[in-house]
């Protein structure tokens, strides 16, 4: 078989969603592929894919035979570069490289990358509309769900890459044309070790961008301003407030671009500064790949944001709850907290290392808190005395003690500020539990009006 790849044998460790993506690719472009995983195969999907494509896995356990013949290994995004073959692979002076490596080396189209603590996958969806608005079959790929290796072999224009810290961290030749930080806020902290080294992952970005690249920082985040001013490139800016000559900022409602004159390049109807930030980052990376204004407009006015941020998806009377499962970390649920007044919170689950203390901060916008989870004390502690606080054994039990604390007219909120993983098996899972019990509680409470 030929193809980019031919012949080279490679060991690819994790065989999750990017391991196995990444597998498929390898083999599709002619190489001898071998996967390893320490899980057994009951708690794997998509086995049976890599069987019919002839690929070698080894599952329970890592074995440094495994490296056996192996030219080099990629590491999948979801494993540590802890994990022994990887340490095995380095004693042996084999290449190590990530799933962003071999994205970029398999990519037949100009990529565009977004990270960002919080908001990535919403530009991202928003900057690939914009994209497909001025006529680019275009796609958002990477983090957002559909691995960036299975999209590069594809026959697009342009892609847009959603990259986790975790991806990011593992890179050595990944350069975007365009590249966007959209906010810095500590998480994965027990990933990365500390919060600078979080802050290098993302920078590394636009580690490779050079001469017309051009990187989007977000002039309202000073963290981001520090970073973003570092890029070896053209640096444009984005906010949420009045644009400064040649940035994207608003005006009023008025998403604009300042010129030589304002130029309207769309109305944003969500009002929350968060959904305003995404949708200035994605218009400015859509100029900076030289997309039309009027394009631009088009790419965000038919835009649809994704599940799990910020929905309301039930009435009870007149309580609104409100799903925002994926406001995984401080930033992001101090974000959603920061849109209402009087509510009831609901939070929890795995901290990942970050410090829970900020959340603090929002007690006076909040009637009370109902906490559950692995971090349920740590988050009983820091509310205590500032709100009430009580606790719930499962997401259903939750919504049903908070539907009885909320008051007429204001909202219920799930913002975890927390991982999903130690009750559910993604945030995706505990905002449809949230939801369905949400509509329970609303069936049984007439409507208003």
């Amino acid at each position: 078989m030929t193809g980019l790849c031919s012949g080279e044998r490679v060991l690819v460790v994790g065989a999750g969603v990017a391991g196995s993506a990444a597998a498929l690719a390898l083999a599709a472009e002619g190489a001898q592929v071998r996967v390893t995983d320490e899980r057994t195969a009951d708690a794997i999907a998509g086995l049976d894919a890599l069987d019919r494509a002839g690929i070698d896995v080894h599952l329970g356990a890592h074995e440094v035979s495994d490296l056996d013949g192996v030219d080099w290994v990629l590491i999948s995004p979801g494993v540590a570069p802890s994990a022994a073959p990887v340490l095995w692979a380095l004693e042996r002076g084999l290449p190590v490289r990530g799933e962003l490596d071999l994205g970029a080396r398999l990519s037949r189209a100009p990529y565009l990358a977004v990270t960002g603590t919080n908001g990535k996958t919403t530009t991202a969806g928003m900057l690939a509309a914009c994209l497909r608005a001025a006529g680019l079959d275009a796609i958002a790929c990477g983090n957002i769900g559909h691995p960036f290796t299975t999209a590069a072999r594809g026959a697009h224009d342009a892609l847009v890459v959603e990259c986790s810290s975790f991806q990011l961290a593992q890179h050595s030749s990944f350069h975007p044309r365009v590249s966007v930080l959209l906010n810095l806020a500590p998480d994965h902290l027990d990933r990365h070790g500390t919060f600078p080294d979080y802050v290098a992952a993302k920078a590394s970005i636009y580690a490779l961008q050079r001469g017309d690249d051009v990187h989007v920082g977000n002039a309202d985040d000073p963290e981001v301003v520090r970073v973003s001013g570092a890029a070896p490139c053209r640096v444009a800016w984005f906010g949420t407030h009045a644009a400064a000559s040649g940035d994207v900022g608003y005006r009023g409602a008025e998403l604009v671009v300042q010129r030589e004159r304002v130029l309207a390049i769309g109305h944003v109807d969500r009002s929350d500064a968060a959904y305003r930030a995404d949708a200035a980052a994605a218009a400015a990376a859509a100029l900076a790949f030289g997309v039309d204004p009027v394009a631009i407009s088009v790419g965000l006015a038919g835009y649809e944001p994704p599940r799990h941020r910020g929905e309301v998806v039930a009435l009870a009377g007149s309580v609104r709850f409100i799903d925002n499962s994926k406001a995984t970390n401080v930033h992001a649920a101090l974000a959603a907290i920061s849109a209402i007044d009087d509510g009831v919170l609901i939070a929890g689950g795995r901290a990942k290392g970050v410090d829970l203390r900020p959340l603090a901060e929002a007690a006076p916008r909040l009637r009370a808190v109902v906490v559950l989870g692995e971090a349920a004390d740590e988050l009983a502690t820091l509310f205590d005395g500032l709100v009430g606080v009580h606790r719930a054994p499962t997401i259903e039990d939750a919504v049903r003690q908070a539907a009885a604390l909320a008051a007429p007219d204001a909202p219920v909120l799930l913002a975890p500020a927390c991982a999903s993983w130690d009750m559910f098996s993604g945030y995706e899972e505990r905002g449809d539990r949230f939801a369905a019990a949400a509509r329970a509680v609303a069936s049984e409470v007439p409507s208003r009006g």
